[in-house]
């Protein structure tokens, strides 16, 4: 028997392909000021070009030496290469971010990614492994097996992790009703006829505690552990040095078990105990402070900062629906150092494209200057104008080598 939940445009693959012909679509905000620029610019032009052919003819010069340095002028002059300046760098870097395992949906995001000044980090699923484990179970095996009941709709790791010792146990897991979760703070559901809260464990603890209360009152309480992911101190140093600030935790898990993460990862800024609102207006306040706030995260919990954050990059492999549709990018292998990577190569992106604005403009200039001062031809002319249209081209093009994707 084959069941299908779901269409087939709403598969991950599809997803993807939508998202990558989204941010071919998109225009980033350099290239958006260009165009407009360049719309009036174009204008000035064409009647200067008109005025350069119909004063000189009117003053008595020769028609055919008129015209031909007028449409010079017009050649020489015409933005080709200003306009070509921003999207090759950007959509090569989109490029090499996804061969890379980074999704960047769109050429607005890349711009904005070399902007971030500050980094705000997840814990669980996204500075930790995606798949933590019940160490303990201070209870029997009937409060546990409630617990996976009701934890079996959540998507939430924690929920994964119950679930995932029950069926180890070899327990029977009842069919619960009235099914409810509470970002940030838990579960409930109905299980037997029996009210099932799963929730964060008060108090502080070594490693991550969540109580499963049956009928309000406390059944058990289960230890579980997350193993910090690979590549993490590395990727935190990196982001430092990218930032000039260390990356801060937020996370809604216990001051101990975050305080332990933080330590491994070489974080000083810890915030814990935070609910999905709170994590957000932790970002808007550093937003307000005149930050721009890369929120990397990966669960529900996470999506209100997503949203509230200059640049938001979402966990891939067990990362929410929700987290990956309100990410900015998406890292697909979950490999933290690909997120200073990715960073880096935006910022070198971005001085391509002011590189190529220089080059384009110095070029114009120096045609335009030569074809009202002297005598440009023609031929020359139009190989100076596309030649420079071509060499703008082809220096954005130059990300789309193996070698601009470097660890920062």
């Amino acid at each position: 028997r084959v069941r299908v939940d779901k269409d087939a445009a709403g598969s991950v693959i599809a997803r993807i392909v939508a998202l990558v012909e989204e941010a071919s679509a998109t225009k980033a905000p350099t290239q958006l000021f260009v165009e407009k620029i360049e719309q009036r610019y174009s204008v000035g032009v064409v009647v200067a070009t008109l005025a350069l052919f119909g004063l000189p003819v009117a003053l008595g010069a020769d028609v055919t030496e008129a015209l031909l340095r007028a449409m010079t002028f017009m050649i020489v002059a015409s933005p080709c290469a200003v306009v070509l300046a921003t999207m090759p760098p950007l959509l090569s870097a989109i490029a090499t971010a996804g061969r890379h395992g980074v999704l960047v949906k769109s050429a607005v995001a890349m711009e904005r990614l070399g902007a971030v000044d500050r980094v705000a980090l997840d814990k669980t699923g996204t500075l930790t492994e995606g798949t933590p484990k019940v160490t303990a179970v201070h209870g029997d095996d009937a409060a546990l097996a409630l617990a996976a009941a009701a934890e079996l709709p959540s998507e939430h790791p924690l929920a994964r992790a119950v679930v995932a010792e029950a069926r180890a146990r070899g327990l029977e897991l009842p069919e619960a009703s009235d099914f409810t979760a509470e970002p940030g703070r838990g579960v409930r559901a109905v299980v037997d006829g029996r009210e099932v809260r799963v929730r964060r464990a008060a108090g502080t603890h070594a490693d991550t505690a969540v109580e499963v209360l049956v009928d309000g009152s406390a059944a058990a309480v289960l230890d579980l552990s997350n193993r910090l992911r690979e590549g993490a101190p590395e990727a935190v140093a990196a982001l430092a040095r990218l930032t000039g600030t260390t990356p801060a935790l937020l996370t809604g898990d216990n001051a101990g078990a975050a305080a332990r993460i933080a330590a491994e990862a070489g974080l000083t800024d810890v915030r814990a105990g935070l609910l999905p609102h709170e994590k957000a207006e932790a970002v808007r306040e550093w937003e307000r402070a005149g930050a721009k706030v890369l929120l990397v995260g990966d669960g529900v919990n996470d999506a209100p900062a997503l949203a509230a954050a200059h640049t938001g990059i979402a966990m891939g492999r067990a990362g929410s629906d929700l987290a990956l549709e309100t990410a900015d990018a998406v890292v697909v292998r979950d490999e933290l150092r690909a997120i200073p990577a990715v960073v880096a190569l935006s910022r070198r992106a971005r001085r391509l494209v002011v590189q190529n604005l220089v080059l384009a403009g110095t070029c114009i200039g120096a045609l335009v200057a030569w074809d009202l001062a002297g005598h440009l031809p023609l031929p020359l002319g139009v190989a100076g104008h596309e030649g420079s249209t071509v060499l703008v081209g082809l220096n954005g093009l130059r990300l789309l080598r193996d070698s601009a994707w470097r660890q920062a």
